[in-house]
């Protein structure tokens, strides 16, 4: 088995740290994402109630009847708001969808910014009353915890420490709470049925709250996979490809899956809550000169991040 650098940072020592505290962080961070894609995060300012209070509403909401769920699947949305039903999502390069259902919520505008026109409003879950406001605080701490990693990347990009700010501050990022429902007849499944197909991430960083259950695999550079556990509220973070686009390969974007659990408890449900955090679409995603020389050549055509996030929509089924 390959030895995979997935450290686990305290942010806090990057906010409130000394300036050695902080660019420590800053290089080992840096190293991770350079050489596995992945770090797990402590102290990210999200409360173990805050967590518990989570699951159990994107619980209720998946348990709630299909017919119920479907009045919020909304076709014109290509997946981004409310919800999204089995069979719809597929790993790029698989003919075999996911076993999952989800639902998402995307950026609450609180200022004047006209980017405000072009993100469709959310869904609300009127069955729920404590579900809309959850998942918006929960989607708030973790857009703040997100910009403070990616201050801490920039700089260890030698960039200015605010370089991302303005490219994130309300961005189209999404939270996504996501339901590996029950199957009953394993038997029943194509050979290739899978929870999450292998793939990487679109956006530039992602923060996943600790799942349910085991399953998350990263595929290291020896073609090994090997499983991400978190320990307890830790968040698992990854590079995404915008990410990996914009440093021209120097941060990776790693292949990873969510496995079938063994037989006997492929009956049981496992929930997972994924923060993709994205820039604005109009980010442009150009390599950073920085990072191409005469061993790196530039390795990907100029594209920004709404053009690049229209066509991978696209490659996964979501958008027609």
């Amino acid at each position: 088995m390959s030895t995979v650098n997935i450290p686990r940072l305290d942010l806090n020592t990057y906010i409130h740290g000394t300036p050695d505290e902080r660019k420590r962080f800053s290089d080992d961070i840096g190293s991770a994402f350079n050489e596995t894609g992945f770090v797990t995060i402590t102290n990210h300012g999200l409360s173990k109630e805050l967590i518990d209070k989570l699951y159990e509403q994107v619980k209720a909401l998946f348990t709630l009847p299909t017919e119920t769920k479907l009045k919020y699947e909304k076709a014109e949305l290509a997946g981004q708001r409310g919800y999204t039903g089995k069979g719809k999502e597929t790993a790029k390069g698989f003919k075999t969808p996911d076993l999952k259902e989800f639902w998402q919520i995307g950026q609450t505008i609180t200022d004047n910014d006209p980017v405000k026109n072009e993100y469709p409003e959310n869904l609300v879950v009127e069955e729920l009353p404590e579900f809309n406001p959850t998942t918006r605080e929960i989607y708030q701490k973790l857009e703040t915890a997100g910009k403070q990693l990616l201050r801490a990347i920039a700089v260890y990009l030698n960039l200015s420490e605010n370089y991302f700010d303005d490219k994130v501050h309300n961005g189209n990022s999404i939270l996504r709470t996501l339901h590996y429902f029950p199957i009953l007849d394993p038997d029943s499944l194509p050979d290739d049925a899978v929870r999450a197909g292998a793939h990487e991430d679109i956006n530039l960083i992602t923060l996943l709250i600790g799942a349910s259950a085991d399953g998350l695999e990263v595929l290291t550079r020896d073609g090994d996979w090997f499983p991400v556990k978190a320990h307890g509220e830790d968040v698992v973070v990854n590079v995404g490809d915008m990410l990996q686009r914009l440093t021209n390969n120097k941060l990776k974007s790693t292949t990873h899956r969510v496995v079938n659990p063994p037989r006997e408890q492929m009956k049981n449900s496992r929930f997972s809550v994924p923060f993709f955090l994205h820039p604005k679409s109009a980010m442009d995603l150009t390599c950073l000169p920085s990072c191409i020389d005469a061993a790196h050549p530039k390795k990907y055509s100029d594209i920004t991040a709404g053009e690049y996030l229209d066509e991978r929509l696209r490659e996964i089924g979501l958008k027609k």
